[in-house]
């Protein structure tokens, strides 16, 4: 249990303690926020119309407004790239300590807390405006016209207060774009149907421009006797009951009654508690005051990230391997890159807004200065690509020279970003395990260990890939036999432990081919028993 402990402790004890302040903060601000209103004279008369509604709606709006603005900064990746220390921003890099970087790569993780706040209390404000209209056309009769002239209303069909004004239109319009992004975030639509989630998730520009709009309404307004002064303390003095206790008792009543406002709050009562006809104003607008911070500074980022991304990249050659996967060889000027970075790849002719991420498995040296990247055709985007790249003719081993290279289509690249791969180097043991195509950040580390491995902390590097079909190993396989044969003559057989594993065992169970002896030897058949594989490696260092 101790060990257990440590291991939680060391890991992710820090990153749930965050994420446990983070939640705890917004119960509070929304408990403040609903005190805040429930006690303040300025909301007294409205209150005593729409009951706790207005309460819940106006604190929840708060947790909304730093959700909505804190949502923006994992999405800034060049802001994260540079606090991380993986890229350079004006000639300036950064130094981060080692558990700042593992908290940042959880930045993902911290976007979908906030997306799955928004919608949490998106659909309580939801419910509150729905109630709270409810009361406002109820408590619209003989002797209670005066509020909803102050909001402007003159109905009790909730109906057209929703549809026919700019806080019922814009927030109807929100509620469905959440929706749609909430249902195609899930795990299986965005492996299933990625374009679905990629164009859903880009009407964020639409939420935000109908947000603006929506608070810009001035649906709900504070009521009192005079003005409000900011140098007065928020103290209505023409109440002649005991306030705040006779609101208390005739909230509550409200709520335990059974029955309706008009029946519960008579005129008689809003002229005991407050003798001057109230007025309306509207109230102060806070939302720009949250969101128009981060919302210029992820503009500012993207702006940065298009100037800097403008310029085409060079395809020198373009391979085509087995089980459907396409390496491409680049050339950009002054690109510069760390072994298990990724890119953004954009290709105008396959799609114009669409792009995506790649890990680079070739990273830029002093001496060479073309990268990679292997990518797996699994839906329509990269379908589409490898017919742009690959001719029908193309042999799978052939290499197309640079000065008989066919003609490649426009590919403009983003990044390089920083990635939990990078501190593969920043241990003297480290265990990289892969499954498929997932192997791809490890690729660069083992270029960059063959170009020069004496530059790095790495004393041992432990390596485990799992694939289904034997072909698959083909991709890396004469990477992986040039880097042992060179550490072997070095005199190094212990720096890297390959383990090969086959899931399927149908077929062919050895990689053909009388150079990759050394792999064959290392390939074993069914899956890896992680439980002793890693008290193995704990035994052995």
């Amino acid at each position: 249990i101790l060990v257990a402990f440590r291991k939680i402790k060391m890991n992710v004890a820090i990153l749930h303690l965050l994420m446990n302040i983070f939640l705890l903060t917004q119960l509070f601000l929304h408990y403040c926020l609903f005190i805040n209103i429930f006690t303040s004279c300025y909301f007294l008369i409205l209150s005593l119309f729409v009951q706790l509604g207005l309460c819940v709606s106006r604190a929840s709006a708060a947790v909304l407004n730093l959700n909505c603005s804190l949502v923006f900064l994992p999405m800034c990746r060049t802001l994260l790239a540079f606090i991380r220390g993986s890229q350079k921003v004006m000639g300036v890099e950064l130094v981060t300590s080692r558990k700042a970087r593992r908290l940042l790569d959880k930045s993902k993780t911290f976007h979908g807390i906030c997306g799955v706040t928004i919608c949490v209390f998106s659909g309580k404000q939801l419910l509150s405006h729905l109630e709270t209209l409810m009361y406002m056309c109820c408590s619209g009769r003989e002797g209670f016209l005066w509020p909803n002239r102050g909001h402007k209303i003159d109905t009790e069909d909730p109906r057209r207060i929703i549809f026919t004004t700019v806080p019922g239109v814009t927030g109807f319009l929100m509620v469905l774009i959440l929706f749609l992004m909430c249902t195609a975030s899930t795990h299986s639509m965005r492996v299933s149907n990625y374009d679905v989630f990629w164009y859903t998730h880009n009407l964020f520009i639409v939420f935000y421009t109908l947000l603006l709009l929506h608070v810009a309404g001035f649906f709900f307004k504070f009521g009192g006797t005079e003005p409000p002064n900011k140098k007065k303390k928020r103290k209505c003095e023409h109440f002649n009951g005991p306030y705040p206790k006779y609101f208390y008792n005739c909230i509550f009543s409200l709520l335990c009654g059974g029955r309706t406002v008009s029946e519960k709050v008579t005129y008689d009562k809003i002229k005991y508690i407050c003798p001057k006809l109230p007025f309306f104003l509207r109230s102060f607008l806070s939302t720009w005051l949250w969101v128009s911070g981060p919302l210029c500074l992820y503009c500012a980022e993207r702006l940065y990230r298009y100037m800097r991304s403008n310029r085409p990249v060079t395809i020198v050659s373009v391979i085509s391997h087995p089980c459907d996967v396409i390496e491409i060889r680049m050339v950009k000027e002054n690109f510069k890159a760390k072994p298990g970075q990724y890119i953004i790849l954009h290709c105008p002719s396959v799609s114009t807004f669409e792009n995506h991420p790649f890990t680079l498995t070739r990273c830029p040296t002093e001496t060479r200065a073309t990268f990679g990247v292997h990518l797996k055709v699994l839906g329509d985007w990269t379908d589409r690509f490898r017919d742009l790249l690959v001719s029908q003719s193309t042999e799978d081993t052939e290499i197309l020279p640079i000065i008989h290279q066919r003609h490649y289509p426009k590919l403009y690249i983003d990044g390089p970003f920083g990635s939990p791969s990078e501190e593969v180097f920043s241990y003297e043991v480290s265990l990289c395990v892969a499954g498929g195509i997932g192997v791809t950040p490890f690729a660069s580390v083992f270029n960059a260990l063959l170009d020069n491995w004496k530059g790095y902390r790495l004393c041992r590097l432990y390596f485990i890939w799992v694939c289904r079909d034997i072909q698959a190993f083909y991709w890396f396989a004469d990477l992986l036999c040039a880097l042992h044969n060179k550490l072997w003559q070095e005199n190094l057989p212990d720096y890297l432990n390959i383990q090969l594993y086959l899931s399927q065992v149908d077929g062919i169970q050895s990689i053909i081919g009388e150079k990759y002896q050394a792999l064959n030897s290392r390939l074993l058949i069914g899956r890896p028993r992680w439980k002793l594989l890693f008290e193995e490696i704990a035994k052995c260092n």
